[in-house]
């Protein structure tokens, strides 16, 4: 099933901002947290390629807090 938003405005176009004459697109923060997000996983990998003892640590670490939850 399909939820549709409905715009309680009759005369509010359904597109974005960017497909209404005489509105221009910013580009603004979306762009700048999606280039971030992209170093972060980058850098993890790297970190995860070149240290592998790093993942095994905060898998340990993981488990040991989950199981000083359960007890």
């Amino acid at each position: 099933m399909t939820h549709r938003a409905r715009h309680k405005e009759p005369d509010t176009p359904l597109g974005s901002s960017a497909d209404v004459p005489g509105r221009d697109a910013v580009a603004g923060r979306g762009e700048l947290l999606e280039f971030l997000g992209l170093t972060l996983a980058a850098g993890a990998f790297v970190l995860f390629v070149v240290r592998p003892e790093v993942s095994e640590a905060l898998v340990h670490t993981l488990a040991t807090s989950t199981a000083g939850l359960v007890h």
